[in-house]
């Protein structure tokens, strides 16, 4: 039991634990509404993990949140918000002289080339899949 408690505590810990890109940064916790966010920043990225409870939350508008809280801790534009629903990315135009986005950061709103790899019918509801392999370019 003992081991069990121990193992449920260090899964708790690690639930709002930041990317390795942002590991050695404070967070600065931001609440927008009734989300509550970690937000850390670094050169013209942020990363923000929600850390409250939340039913079902959709993107969309905890992305105008997300960019509400990591603007609020930045002091910079936030250009776009890449991520899910607990964990967030920030892309910051924080003016002139801020380094500029990694490359792969960039690619994600870009164009793709993709081929049809393989695809399959599901035998129970008859439904058509697709397997695509895509590139940027």
């Amino acid at each position: 039991m003992r081991k069990f408690i121990c193992m449920v505590i260090v899964l708790l810990a690690a639930c709002n634990q930041p990317s390795q890109h942002f590991h050695n940064i404070a967070a600065t916790r931001v609440t927008v509404g009734q989300s509550v966010f970690d937000v850390r920043v670094r050169g013209n990225i942020a990363e923000s993990i929600r850390v409250n409870e939340q039913y079902a939350p959709r993107l969309g508008p905890l992305a105008e949140q997300a960019a509400t809280a990591i603007r609020q801790v930045s002091g910079c534009k936030v250009e776009h918000v890449l991520g899910d629903a607990a964990v967030q990315l920030g892309l910051l135009n924080c003016g002139p002289d801020a380094p500029d986005w990694p490359a792969i950061l960039r690619q994600g709103t870009g164009r793709f080339s993709c081929i049809e790899v393989g695809s399959w019918t599901s035998g129970s509801s008859g439904t058509y899949y697709s397997d695509f392999e895509c590139d940027p370019y």
